[in-house]
């Protein structure tokens, strides 16, 4: 709150924050807790931790994180899967689906690869489930030249980076609402992404800059 305070041209502190936030009344919602999306009981091959919790990387398109979570619409499920650029905790590629298949990862992806076009040697991290471990999305990464890296079986911290985003994306926007159809969730899901999070949200990790602004930098100083 006092970063975007501060972005917003007012001199306004941590401490400062906190209490015209509870003069207003205004608290910090609680995480819910979720479905499990991950079905690691399977007999694809599962890929080594390369990632090992190093979040911290020095440029675009080295790590890119992957996952999936839900929303609940009247109609039934929506799923979500994200891809996110490791360097500015931008979502570089996204997908939705009623169904909780391959297809879905892979339309994510793609989108990702074709928005980026990356060199090859990407490391691509995710969980462990059977949608990243099978074949058909294993073609894919080979295809585009990506190496693959899993989590731990059962360990969320180590893709942490992807369910902060969740995270974010289920306090800050959608919180208690309940969407009458898939159709409305995607159209929401989509606008918190492309013109709330990657344009809008400021991040502690990239100096109270948004992803956007923070590429933007990174470009200027490299042809600089």
């Amino acid at each position: 709150m006092s970063g975007q305070l501060r972005d917003d041209g007012h001199d306004v502190g941590r401490y400062r924050a906190r209490s015209l936030m509870k003069k207003a009344g205004v608290s910090v919602k609680r995480r819910k807790k979720f479905k499990r999306t991950t079905d690691s009981n399977h007999k694809h091959p599962v890929a080594p931790n390369l990632l090992d919790r190093q979040f911290d990387v020095e440029r675009a398109d080295a790590v890119w994180c992957a996952d999936i979570t839900y929303l609940w619409t009247v109609q039934g499920w929506l799923y979500l899967a994200v891809v996110l650029d490791l360097y500015s905790r931008k979502i570089v590629g996204w997908a939705t689906s009623n169904r909780l298949t391959a297809p879905l990862v892979k339309n994510a992806l793609s989108m990702a690869y074709w928005r980026r076009k990356p060199d090859k040697g990407v490391i691509h991290h995710s969980d462990r489930g059977s949608q990243y471990a099978g074949n058909d999305y294993q073609k894919l990464l080979g295809q585009y030249g990506m190496v693959c890296s899993m989590s731990r079986k059962g360990n969320c911290w180590d893709n942490a980076v992807v369910e902060s985003f969740f995270h974010s994306l289920k306090t800050e926007w959608i919180a208690d609402i309940v969407y009458k159809t898939r159709d409305e969730a995607r159209a929401d899901v989509i606008n918190y992404i492309e013109m709330f999070y990657n344009s809008h949200r400021l991040h502690s990790f990239l100096g109270y800059k948004n992803p956007n602004a923070f590429e933007n930098n990174f470009s200027l100083a490299e042809v600089a």
